[in-house]
């Protein structure tokens, strides 16, 4: 058995499983899906199945990954999803990136009897329907809502935030969390709401102006948020004139400087531990995604891309078998050391959230996913350099605060 750097063995001497063992992998490849986040998604993945490959595979198998293109939109990720249980005949899919597309999948994971562990799809809904199948290692967007409501509280003056929502199972329900977070403390909101892909905003824009908001919040995902960000700067509200929460896609600072030349000071969230306190499973695919990218860090959905796919194998390695059954059971129990850090799901059949007086949201759901604010503070900055301005226990620097 040959053991890597981050401590999993996955050589086995004994075949316990056809071969090669079929993963899925879900992604964004195409519009109106976040395409630059589906790549980043899918060259994660294949890092993940080519170490564990390069260490002798899983159960004497030989891994192959199979990725599906979602587009972003739920009736393509069902028909993908269907596509890789009965025709692919994967034993488990990882990855994911739109919530939309997560609860879609996610009931046909079901339906099927096949586990998942999605990497980047937010909407409660996705656990709190408590399907047995289904497990989730992104924040819960209730969460996230939170974290970014409480940082406008900080914002100098703040009394009114307009929020542009992505009509889907992302946008809305984090949305709506905002409002009462926001509300609480006094906040008032007004919220302009868009189908996905939409690529023109100067109507909206127009509205949001006549607001005249303190902060902005942009609750898009993908290209489609560049767009909305720089239009917004040219109609003199973007992040250079007004705090702006942007879409965390703004952390692909190449692609972000091209779109979004004026995009100086704009807020972004970053999932996982600040650079500083990488574990030795980060450092070791930070290497690996830079030579295959040539990218300087991977963003946050790569690395819940690459830990999805690593936590199902341990999971397969643990139950020395792959049905569904032994991968769920062991996925229950599994205490995995990823990039993310030390990934656990609390909350399953053996312990029901409400046996601990917990919201439903927490089955299968890895409780403790690190987030931070970080904010660009020169004009072409790499968010790898970017400052984190909160929370408190995270930071390195104080954020610049426009208007």
């Amino acid at each position: 058995i040959v053991c890597a750097v981050f401590l999993i063995c996955w050589g086995d001497s004994a075949l316990a499983a056809d071969c090669p063992i079929k993963i899925g992998g879900l992604a964004p490849l195409s519009a109106p899906g976040s395409v630059t986040g589906g790549e980043a998604m899918r060259d994660a993945m294949n890092i993940a199945v080519d170490e564990i490959n390069t260490h002798g595979g899983v159960l004497g198998c030989e891994v192959k990954l199979i990725i599906a293109d979602t587009e972003g939109l739920p009736e393509k990720g069902i028909a993908v999803m269907e596509k890789l249980i009965s025709q692919d005949n994967v034993v488990a899919v990882g990855g994911g990136y739109h919530s939309s597309v997560g609860v879609a999948a996610g009931q046909i994971a079901h339906n099927r009897g096949v586990p998942v562990v999605f990497a980047e799809t937010w909407s409660d809904e996705i656990t709190s329907s408590k399907l047995p199948e289904v497990f989730r290692i992104a924040p819960l967007s209730s969460e996230v809502a939170d974290f970014q409501s409480k940082f406008a509280t900080t914002v100098p003056g703040n009394k009114k935030v307009a929020m542009i929502v992505e009509n889907t199972d992302f946008g809305r329900p984090n949305a709506e969390a905002s409002v009462k977070v926001l509300e609480k403390a006094g906040i008032k909101s007004v919220m302009f709401t868009v189908d996905i892909g939409t690529q023109d905003f100067a109507g909206i824009i127009e509205r949001m102006k006549a607001q005249s908001p303190d902060m902005i919040f942009v609750i898009l995902t993908g290209e489609a948020s560049y767009n909305f960000v720089q239009q917004a700067a040219d109609a003199g509200i973007g992040p250079q004139d007004v705090p702006m929460l942007c879409d965390q896609i703004a952390l692909e600072s190449k692609a972000y400087w091209i779109n979004v030349p004026d995009g100086n000071h704009g807020f972004m969230m970053r999932v996982g531990l600040p650079p500083q306190l990488y574990n030795d499973v980060a450092r070791s695919f930070l290497e690996s995604y830079k030579k295959k990218t040539g990218k300087n860090v991977p963003e946050s959905y790569a690395f819940e891309a690459y830990d999805s796919i690593r936590i199902i194998m341990q999971a397969i390695r643990e139950a020395g078998r792959t049905d569904a059954e032994a991968i769920i059971s062991a996925l229950e129990k599994i205490k995995y050391e990823g990039a993310l850090g030390t990934i656990t799901f609390p909350y399953n059949r053996s312990n029901p959230p409400e046996k601990s007086n917990m919201d439903a949201k927490w089955w299968h759901q890895f409780p403790e996913p690190a987030v931070t604010m970080v904010q660009y503070q020169k004009s072409g900055q790499d968010s790898t350099e970017a400052p984190v301005v909160y929370p408190q226990k995270y930071k390195t620097g104080e954020p610049v605060f426009v208007k």
